[in-house]
């Protein structure tokens, strides 16, 4: 079992940044791929980035690519997610999820564990 708990949320103005960390429970948190989802009002949940389980590894979606960056601290099963040069549109709840196995996956479905979820908003 591994609980997740996100923070790091808040409203941003654009052109901002923000950075999330999601802290989990449990002792092989290194033995887990993370991720980062989205889901804004009235759409699917979607995929944000990955990182293996060593940090080696990242994968991004197009829409964050080159402003959003994922990093791990297996010495404190933390992962975060920081977030620059924000736009409106990057609105959502994000959470992060985890899945023990050494690949990534864009798909919800392939995680088994999840967080709460974060608000983030970016307005003027």
């Amino acid at each position: 079992q591994v609980q997740l708990v996100e923070s790091g949320g808040g409203l941003v103005q654009p052109g901002g940044s923000l950075r999330l960390s999601c802290a989990a429970s449990g002792r092989t948190f290194s033995s887990y791929t993370m991720g980062w989802f989205r889901q804004a009002p009235g759409k699917e949940r979607e995929f944000v980035a990955a990182i293996n389980w060593t940090g080696g590894s990242t994968y991004y979606a197009g829409s964050v690519k080159g402003r959003f960056t994922i990093s791990r601290d297996n010495a404190k099963n933390t992962v975060y997610l920081q977030m620059n040069s924000l736009k409106p549109e990057d609105t959502a709840i994000y959470y992060c999820a985890a899945v023990r196995t050494s690949r990534y996956s864009t798909q919800p479905t392939s995680y088994d564990y999840w967080g709460q979820g974060t608000q983030v908003t970016v307005s003027s």
